[in-house]
């Protein structure tokens, strides 16, 4: 197999106009994932997990959007910042028991307050106002996750 070593990069104004910089006015899932690991316990639960034991959590967050006039629905470096700053770095080698608010400490308990707290982000920070949260997954295992979707935040129970 061969391969040919470009002898010029693609110049704006010269080989790419602006205008042709956005292809398509389709929506788009954009997704990051983040790895932390914490410890914690489950009230009122007779399996292992009722020790104090750890994980190794996996987070997927999930927007949704359109793209702008450069063909960018956000930039990676900002879900990765704000996940990092309402979630991550405040659950990263913590006691979970103890920093997150008063619950059981459970995937499907936890997979709802990090949901808010980035929906939250976004809606304070205005930076990207077409972009939705449309889900998050947390995996408390390689094999087991909890998820949320915007329309499950949105449904009236």
């Amino acid at each position: 197999m061969s391969y040919e070593i470009p002898r010029d990069v693609q110049l704006l104004g010269r080989d790419i106009q602006e205008n042709q910089l956005k292809y398509h006015n389709k929506f788009v899932l954009i997704s990051k994932e983040f790895t932390f690991d914490s410890a914690h316990h489950l009230h009122c639960y007779e399996g292992k997990c009722k020790s104090l034991h750890g994980h190794t959590y996996k987070l997927q967050v999930i927007m949704r959007g359109q793209v702008d006039s450069r063909g960018i629905a956000i930039d990676f470096g900002d879900i990765k910042r704000i996940a990092k700053e309402r979630v991550i770095d405040r659950l990263d080698h913590k006691y979970l028991n103890d920093v997150l608010p008063a619950m059981n400490t459970t995937a499907e308990n936890m997979i709802v307050w990090m949901y808010e707290e980035i929906h939250q982000a976004l809606v304070e920070e205005q930076l990207y106002p077409a972009i939705k949260l449309e889900e998050i997954r947390l995996w408390e295992t390689p094999t087991s996750y909890a998820a949320i979707t915007r329309a499950m935040m949105e449904e009236d129970v």
